[in-house]
């Protein structure tokens, strides 16, 4: 009987992939089993998927508990790194060319500091787009959507029917907009004194 190809020597590794939850709108999850590494979990993107290795003797429920554990470190790494005005234009032009065929064009993207009411503003006529500094920090799929929601001005300048239909191509329309609509709730929250004491 010829040997598991798994477990034949030379071949340390042992590889899984799933997909997140349906709805999550995020990539797939690779984790990478080995017998050499001995007790270090790691993690990193690669293309549309992220990779974790562990080591291979680590039990499905442990494998479980880093997976979650390294896809909140890796969120909270991407969260902290600040887009400048060059990657925010690359990134505009990549999210256009995704979901509108590349139809969109700004002539310019940019962080401002003086929006403080709004996300985004597009002005149609001069295919110019500005983004809230209070956006930066803010989970990518959040940019994405504010991005997403001005490239679609420069196709259709009103809120009506037709613009939203052309929102409907991003997956994570509804749950960027529930997150920014906590953040302005609770933005209007009284801040209460603090107790005595405290």
């Amino acid at each position: 009987m010829p040997a598991d190809p798994l477990h034949r020597a030379g071949n340390p590794q042992r590889s899984t992939t799933s997909q997140p939850p349906s709805g999550s709108g995020a990539s797939a999850i690779e984790v990478r089993r080995s017998a050499r590494r001995r007790r270090t979990v790691s993690a990193y993107r690669e293309g549309d998927r992220t990779v974790v290795l562990i080591p291979a003797r680590m039990s499905e429920a442990e494998e479980q508990r880093w997976v979650t554990v390294m896809l909140d470190k890796l969120a909270a790494q991407e969260n902290k790194r600040v887009l400048g005005d060059t990657e925010l234009s690359e990134r505009a032009a990549r999210l256009s060319a995704l979901y509108f065929d590349g139809r969109a064009r700004p002539a310019s993207v940019r962080w401002v500091t003086n929006q403080n009411t709004r996300w985004g503003s597009c002005t149609p006529a001069e295919g110019s787009i500005r983004l809230s500094h209070r956006l930066q920090g803010m989970p990518e799929y959040v940019v994405d959507y504010v991005l997403v929601h001005e490239l679609a001005h420069l196709l259709v300048p009103g809120h009506g029917a037709d613009f939203w239909r052309l929102l409907e191509a991003y997956p994570r329309t509804e749950r960027a907009r529930g997150y920014l609509e906590g953040v302005v709730a609770a933005d209007r929250l009284p801040h209460l004194p603090a107790a005595r004491g405290e």
